[in-house]
């Protein structure tokens, strides 16, 4: 079958370049995989914006891990199968908690910077967790530490070419493998081919799907789309992971509060000033997030408000402006004071549970084609995601993914280098910015408002009607960024689509109020999805048909 790239080709040959191995993205599961595989080969990281331009530089909490006495991977475990609400792929999960330990304290080697009482680490409580055992680092800055220290890392004797802005359009498939992939030099125009034994996919989320969300721009669902795109599996999407506690705002990105907040005894507040979640949950505002958002959800319904509080004025002012400088320097700007005021909160579109469907080792069911991190779907997080178990899993797999290579990487073949690759002609007509600027803020007006936090098949049905206006109402794209970002969240949006409306019952982070209970009997399984081998290759939307 021919595959529906969305390269627009230009009129001269692309250039070539040769590596064992390709990384896409330098969120911390790009980074561990780069840093690692350049220990034995010749490996390109390949980022679409610069180096700290990644949800993982954003990321506030810290990362998951059972580091004290009090604490066990037995333990670890069960909370992390409990907030899975059922989908957790127990092998999966084992081995998050049981390796995640070591590769920690790895890490701690290459980022010094974890805040300790004296000799001893500082843990913090979350949501859902039984005991504290999350580590941080710089107080709330955790993400931008651990990615300075990974880049710097990768920069200082390693063998990685770092390659940024250069956006990856698709990947390149021979004899139903992946060979590497085709990206865009989105200063000079240029395409090249990057040919590869074994490609990572570490590129991140699709939060940008939504119209408020803590995700960054560049979050398009970029490694999703062109996955699918090759043929490889996609699955669980109609799980999408919303954050209590975005600050209420029509900014974008939404500016996260993080959740540790909480851990240290901040408070959630209604509009009569009541703590809602105490009944609603036996850990009240530590309940896990999927039980928390929907007690959210009810009460701003029965207000007829769009926000409710965040209180931590009762906590030691100092406490806070130590433990969290990042949130009370950023709401400070914004015109409000941690210390005293009861800050507007919402939920927030965060986290893409879903996405390329992958073994315990990271190998997708495209062979040659592995992925790590956020656009992974390990099945660690089931149905929800559990607090600070992000950060983790981009840590455990990228290091499985680099002892798999020494299985699976021989030298390059010299077929590979001789490959004519038919990529399509080049598109001139295109579509106008306005058109493009126009139709990403319908498709994420759509998806906020039929597929947020509570679905329903009749919202969820005109979303869906209006994604296929829209992509019927575009040109195949040009060589531009801001066109592919968007055939992109179209094609992720769709699948979140299908598999929500498939999905009839709640379960986790998926809510719909025309089925609000789980349904074991029916629904306790995944849903994937894979690009159908299409009899006829001249059909012109195979986004809508696969």
């Amino acid at each position: 079958m021919t595959r529906p790239y969305l390269l627009a080709a230009t009129d001269s040959s692309p250039s070539r370049r040769f590596y064992d191995v390709i990384v896409i993205g330098s969120g911390i599961g790009g980074l561990t995989a780069a840093v690692g595989a350049a220990r034995k080969w010749k490996v390109a990281l390949i980022t679409k914006s610069v180096l700290r331009d990644t949800t993982t530089f954003l990321a506030q909490g810290g990362i998951a891990a059972a580091l004290s006495e009090q604490d066990s991977a037995d333990l670890h475990f069960e909370d992390t199968i409990r907030a899975g609400a059922g989908l957790c792929r127990e092998e999966a999960v084992r081995i998050l908690v049981e390796e995640g330990p070591l590769r920690v304290r790895e890490l701690m080697e290459i980022c010094p910077k974890f805040d300790r009482a004296g000799d001893d680490l500082v843990l913090a409580s979350e949501g859902a967790h039984t005991v504290p055992r999350i580590v941080h680092a710089g107080g709330d800055a955790t993400g931008m530490q651990v990615t300075s220290a990974l880049a710097e890392a990768m920069r200082h004797g390693s063998r990685v070419q770092v390659l940024e802005n250069e956006f990856v359009v698709d990947l390149l498939t021979n004899g139903g493998r992946c060979i590497g992939a085709v990206s865009l030099d989105l200063r000079t125009g240029d395409f090249t081919l990057n040919f590869a034994t074994a490609t990572v996919l570490a590129t991140g989320g699709s939060g940008q799907i939504y119209s408020l969300t803590t995700n960054p721009r560049i979050a398009t669902g970029d490694g999703m789309a062109m996955a699918w795109r090759a043929g490889a599996a996609i699955g669980d999407m109609e799980f999408v992971q919303f954050h209590p506690t975005g600050l209420y705002s029509d900014e974008s990105p939404i500016f996260l509060i993080t959740e540790a907040l909480r851990g240290e005894g901040a408070y959630l507040l209604n509009h009569a000033g009541e703590r809602f979640m105490v009944g609603v949950d036996p850990r009240a505002e530590l309940g896990p997030r999927d039980v928390v958002v929907k007690e959210m959800v009810r009460q701003m319904q029965d207000a007829g408000k769009d926000f409710l509080f965040l209180d931590a004025t009762h906590l030691d002012c100092d406490m806070l402006r130590q433990r969290f400088p990042n949130v009370s320097e950023t709401l400070r700007e914004k015109g409000y004071d941690l210390c005293h005021d009861k800050i507007p909160i919402a939920p927030v579109c965060h986290y893409m549970i879903g996405g390329i469907v992958t073994d315990v080792w990271g190998r997708s069911t495209l062979p040659g084609l592995y992925a790590s991190g956020e656009v992974a779907n390990t099945g660690v997080h089931g149905a929800n995601r559990l607090a600070s178990n992000s950060l983790l899993e981009g840590l455990v797999f990228s290091d499985r993914i680099v002892r798999d290579l020494d299985r699976y990487i021989v030298d390059m073949e010299e077929l590979v280098r001789r490959l004519e690759i038919d990529l399509p002609g080049p598109s001139r007509k295109g579509n106008r910015p306005e058109e493009i600027a126009g139709g990403r803020r319908h498709l994420q007006t759509m998806m906020s408002r039929y597929v947020g936090t509570v679905r329903s098949e009749d919202g969820m049905l005109t979303a869906l009607e209006e994604l296929r206006r829209l992509h019927s109402s575009l040109q195949a794209p040009r060589a531009d960024l801001e066109e592919y970002e968007l055939f992109n969240l179209l094609t992720v949006s769709v699948h979140v689509v299908r598999a929500a409306l498939l999905r009839q019952e709640s379960r986790g982070a998926h809510l719909r109020e025309d089925f609000p209970e789980t349904d074991d009997a029916n629904w306790k399984h995944h849903i994937n999805f894979r690009l159908r081998e299409a009899e006829d290759e001249r059909k012109r939307s195979p986004l809508l048909e696969g």
